[in-house]
């Protein structure tokens, strides 16, 4: 059994290191696509940002934007409590939900 393994490995050695390299390239794209995406969807959502729009911190605070500056962002918390933080850690806030009545 180990003899056929090595003489298949001497044979075709040079088609598996090609099969190896074709599938990490795809395992790579297909993770690092998505990621990509993402993080341009991030970037525009941060770049669009204006007064009053809906915020979450990626630490799981809710707020309500009150300015923009360059690189940070104030964000209302609470009735007259507004924080400065990176725009880096702004994400969308998720809409709320609204209950169905039966």
């Amino acid at each position: 059994m180990l003899d056929m393994i090595l003489l298949q490995a001497q044979q075709g050695g040079g088609s598996m290191w090609i099969w190896m390299i074709v599938i990490l390239v795809l395992m790579w794209i297909l993770m690092m696509r998505p990621q990509r995406k993402r993080e341009k969807e991030e970037q525009k959502f941060r770049n669009a940002l204006k007064k009053g729009d809906r915020v979450v911190f990626s630490g799981g605070i809710y707020g309500k934007v009150h300015s923009v500056d360059e690189h940070t962002v104030d964000v209302e918390v609470s009735n007259g409590v507004v924080m400065t933080v990176e725009k880096s850690m702004i994400q969308p806030a998720p809409e709320p939900k609204t209950e169905e009545k039966k």
